[in-house]
């Protein structure tokens, strides 16, 4: 079984990076790929991914509220974010299914992250430098460019690439600012969380799912506390500073993941 402190440090790795376009599965394989540390478990995925999504939801929850008041019938309740979120999220679990073996088995090697890691880094750097650059931007999702971001949001099934770097970077190359591209991404990424946590409780088996819960909590707490200090601080700093900070480091841990992979 993994020691206490490696699940304690792999929750909060996955607090931290899973809203940071640095990939949070790329983070949680290499330990494995590269320490020898043994695999986590199932419902340690569960626990950390349901403790994100707590993060997630509760920074937003005015947002959360008015989605969920949309739900309801009635003439004259705006539902463009709800169908923007509902467009967004449709391609990636396509996707999921259809590639789930695939991913599980063929794209998990080092140097398969470590090119991802570098390519979209180059391209996130790519978008904000052209964000940047542009004179006029807007901040409503349309639905068009929802499907587009959902479209890219396909290859964060790929690890090393990031869900929210890469759907920040389709909607700043569409024309978003920084701001309305994270608040969008980190919205989307409340469908795809709850997706992915329903699909492994469904395949665990009954003995995973009689875990105690001083078994299951420290990791939810530990990830919830460090996801929502994470996006407090990277909605602030994407602001003031842009991504640039993030396509160096992904830069430069791409280059030492694909040293170490073709030594």
């Amino acid at each position: 079984m993994t020691d206490w402190w490696q699940t304690i440090l792999l929750a909060v790795v996955q607090g931290v990076t899973e809203f940071l376009p640095v990939s949070s599965s790329a983070h949680l394989i290499l330990p494995s790929q590269i320490l020898g540390w043994p695999d986590q478990g199932l419902m340690f995925d569960v626990s950390v991914h349901a403790g994100t999504l707590l993060a997630v939801v509760y920074y937003f929850r005015a947002t959360v509220s008015r989605v969920l008041l949309s739900l309801m019938p009635g003439d004259g309740i705006d539902r463009s974010e709800l169908w923007a979120l509902f467009v967004g999220t449709v391609p990636v679990i396509v996707a999921g299914f259809s590639l789930k073996e695939f991913i599980a088995t063929e794209a998990r090697g080092v140097l398969v992250i470590a090119t991802a890691t570098i390519f979209f880094g180059l391209l996130l750097g790519w978008a904000d430098r052209s964000a940047r650059c542009r004179a006029t931007q807007r901040d409503a999702i349309s639905l068009r460019d929802a499907f587009w971001i959902g479209l890219a949001q396909v290859f964060a099934l790929i690890p090393g690439t990031s869900r929210s770097g890469v759907t920040i970077t389709a909607a700043l190359f569409l024309g978003y600012p920084a701001t309305a591209a994270t608040r969008f991404s980190f919205l989307l990424s409340m469908p795809v969380i709850l997706g992915a946590s329903i699909m492994m409780l469904a395949s665990a088996p009954n003995e995973d799912l009689l875990m105690t819960g001083s078994m299951v909590l420290p990791p939810l707490i530990a990830s919830a506390i460090f996801a929502y200090g994470t996006i407090s601080l990277f909605m602030g700093l994407v602001e003031r500073v842009g991504l640039m900070p993030f396509v160096i480091y992904r830069l430069i841990l791409g280059a030492l993941l694909l040293a170490w992979a073709l030594q």
